[in-house]
C-alpha cells in the first residue's frame, strides 16, 4: 500500500524484529504494532458494562436534567392561557422582588440559622457514636444498640411530628409531666418561637443520627485490625487508638458527607418544618422551602416560587464548590 502509516510506528530500538521474536534477516518486512485502539472499538469492547449503564443514563437524563428546562419559569411572568412557552420574559424581576421584600432578611436568617444549628450538632453526633459502638465487645449487646439507634430512621416525618405533638403537649405530655415533677412550670414547645429550633434539632438527631452511624461503623470495619494490633503492642491506650488509628481511618468518609451535608446546607427538611409550624412560631419557622410552598402552591405565584427556590439552589451549589475546593486543597477526600 502506498500511503503513509501515521497510525502506525516502528519499535523503538534494536534491529526489526522477526514474528517469532528474534533477529529478522536482512530484507525483512518490519514489524509493526498499532498506536491505539479507535473510541468506537473500546466502546465495543466493553459493550457489556455501557449495557448497564444505559438505564442509569437515561434515568438522570429524563427524570433529573430534562426537567431543568423549566427553570426558566423563574424568568418568565408565567400566564396559565398564554402557556409555558409563550409567557413573557421578566429577566429577573422575581429575583429583584424577593431581594426587596421586607420577608427577605428573616427567611434567609431563619433557614441559615436553622440549617447551620442543625449541622454543628446533628453532624459530629453520629461520629462519636459509631467509635463507642464499634468499642463495644459484647456482640449482642452492640447489635442491639445498633438497631436501637438506626430504627428511628424508618419513622416517617409525619408519625415523628404527630410523637413529637404528644410528647410535648403542655398538660398532658410525657416531657411536661417530668417538667412538673421535678417542680417546674410547663412549656407550650410548639406555640413558643426559641423552643422551635431545639425541638427540631433534637427531633432530627433522634431520627438521622443512627443511619449515618451505620456509615461510619462501615468505615470503621474498613481499618485494617494489624494497625490496632500494633499499637497495644505499643502501648496504645484505648483512647489512643481512637485517636490515632480510627479517626484517621475514617477521616476520608467524614469529610465526603460533610460536603455533600454543606451541599444540602439550606435543604431543610421541608416536611418537618411544615408540619411543625404553627401560626405561634412562625417567625422562627418560616424558611425558604415553607415560604417557597405558601407563594407557589396555596398563592399560585409560580415564577415567584420558582425564582426563589432557584436562589436556595444557587447558595448550595456555591458552598458545595467552596468547600469542595477547600477539601481538595486539604488533600482531603473530595467529591470532584
Amino acid at each position: 500500500m502506498a500511503g503513509r502509516p501515521h497510525l502506525l510506528r516502528r519499535r523503538p530500538a534494536g534491529p526489526p524484529a522477526g514474528r517469532a521474536g528474534g533477529i529478522a534477516p536482512p530484507g525483512a518486512r518490519v514489524v509493526v504494532e498499532r498506536r491505539g485502539v479507535g473510541l468506537a472499538a473500546r466502546m465495543w469492547r466493553a459493550r457489556h458494562l455501557y449495557l448497564l449503564l444505559a438505564p442509569t443514563v437515561v434515568y438522570f437524563a429524563v427524570f433529573k436534567y430534562w426537567p431543568m428546562y423549566g427553570v426558566q419559569i423563574a424568568f418568565r411572568d408565567y400566564q396559565a392561557d398564554a402557556g409555558f412557552l409563550h409567557s413573557p420574559w421578566v429577566g429577573l424581576a422575581h429575583f429583584q422582588r424577593f431581594f426587596n421584600s421586607h420577608q427577605f432578611w428573616d427567611l434567609l436568617s431563619n433557614t441559615i440559622w436553622l440549617a447551620l444549628f442543625n449541622l454543628l450538632v446533628v453532624f459530629p453526633v453520629p461520629i462519636v457514636l459509631a467509635l463507642i459502638v464499634n468499642q463495644l465487645r459484647l456482640g449482642r449487646f452492640r447489635r442491639f444498640a445498633q438497631t436501637v439507634l438506626y430504627a428511628p430512621n424508618f419513622i416517617s416525618t409525619v408519625v415523628i411530628v404527630g410523637m413529637l405533638y404528644v410528647f410535648l403537649a403542655p398538660r398532658s405530655g410525657l416531657v411536661n409531666n417530668l417538667i412538673v415533677f421535678m417542680g417546674g412550670d410547663p412549656i407550650f414547645f410548639m406555640a413558643e418561637s426559641e423552643w422551635f429550633r431545639p425541638v427540631y434539632v433534637g427531633s432530627s438527631l433522634w431520627q438521622e443520627a443512627g443511619f449515618s452511624m451505620v456509615i461510619y461503623l462501615a468505615a470503621l470495619a474498613a481499618i485494617d485490625p494489624s494497625l490496632h494490633e500494633a499499637a497495644k503492642m505499643d502501648g496504645a491506650t484505648r483512647w489512643q487508638r481512637i485517636r490515632h488509628v480510627d479517626l484517621p481511618g475514617i477521616s476520608s468518609t467524614i469529610s465526603v458527607l460533610f460536603i455533600l451535608s454543606i451541599g444540602n446546607l439550606l435543604n431543610i427538611g421541608f416536611e418537618k418544618a411544615l408540619l411543625m409550624q404553627t401560626p405561634l412560631n412562625k417567625d422562627t419557622s418560616q424558611i425558604i422551602q415553607t415560604y417557597v410552598y405558601e407563594v407557589g402552591l396555596l398563592q399560585a405565584q409560580f415564577s415567584f416560587s420558582a425564582a426563589v427556590g432557584l436562589f436556595n439552589s444557587l447558595i448550595n451549589m456555591t458552598l458545595l464548590l467552596v468547600f469542595n475546593h477547600v477539601a481538595r486543597r486539604a488533600r482531603q477526600a473530595s467529591l470532584f
